[in-house]
């Protein structure tokens, strides 16, 4: 058994994206605690060998999930299947979220990332709505 005591847990840069993480590896799956700060985000992407869940901590997102947009909140839980497009983009301060994706691979977060091919188009349109 292993126990991460989290707030002793230093978060470091990805290699990919201008977030935050604190990253754990385990046999099948990674999971991670990843900070962006209000309007930086990684452009939508998809991972074609990856699934994903996202639990949202803090702040609000706006987030592009397949062909829908939407905002999500604390307390939202998000699946992400392997190949949809997806992306997010906070909105009133920073935000916080819990991360899981199997498999674990070499056990970075951004390990299967692939921009999307209409992804700054997407982070665009999240800019733009309001609330």
């Amino acid at each position: 058994m292993s126990i991460y005591r989290t707030n002793e847990i230093e978060y470091q840069p990805d290699d990919t994206a201008p977030a935050l993480m604190k990253t754990f590896i385990g046999e099948f799956m990674k999971v991670g605690l990843v900070r962006y700060d209000e309007g930086v985000a990684p452009p939508p992407h998809f991972h074609p060998n990856e699934e994903q869940f996202i639990y949202v901590l803090e702040g609000k997102l706006r987030m592009v999930l397949g062909d829908e947009t939407t905002t999500i909140e604390p307390g939202d839980l998000v699946h992400i299947s392997r190949n949809m497009r997806h992306g997010i983009l906070p909105v009133e301060g920073h935000c916080l979220f819990f991360t899981c994706k199997s498999p674990a691979g070499d056990g970075r977060l951004a390990q299967d990332y692939n921009k999307a091919d209409d992804a700054d188009e997407k982070m665009a349109e999240m800019a733009k709505i309001e609330g």
